[in-house]
């Protein structure tokens, strides 16, 4: 399977499943046990407002490899009109990007590299 040919919106459509899984794994292993609990701690990861500013500081300290920077590029040039109510065309497609990242490298095998990502994101940092 060529991932470069599969539409960026699919691979985001993956990367959203395999990131919110993690962050939910994450959460439980806090031993957060209230669902309420869970929930709007999942929110301030989750949301594309928290995706769109993990991947800008992700971009800004040079942590993503060109190829992965390609991707990103990919998903937010693509045409689309709709976007959620609660963010802006902007906010949304940089949340994609992140997505679709996660996605790619699902695909590609590359699970060592979303672990070094999703940690930066938990506050891991390194990557």
């Amino acid at each position: 399977m060529n991932t470069n040919e599969i539409n960026i919106l699919v691979l985001a459509y993956l990367g959203d499943t395999i990131y919110e899984n993690y962050i939910r794994r994450y959460l439980i292993e806090k031993n957060i046990a209230n669902v309420d609990s869970l929930q709007k701690e999942a929110i301030s990861y989750v949301s594309a407002k928290s995706q769109a500013k993990f991947l800008t500081e992700l971009l800004d300290k040079e942590l993503l490899t060109e190829e992965e920077i390609t991707i990103i590029k990919r998903a937010r040039n693509y045409k689309t009109k709709s976007h959620p109510r609660n963010c802006d065309i902007i906010t949304y497609k940089y949340a994609t990007g992140l997505e679709a990242l996660i996605g790619y490298l699902e695909l590609e095998n590359k699970k060592e590299r979303i672990d070094e990502i999703m940690n930066y994101i938990i506050g891991g940092k390194k990557c």
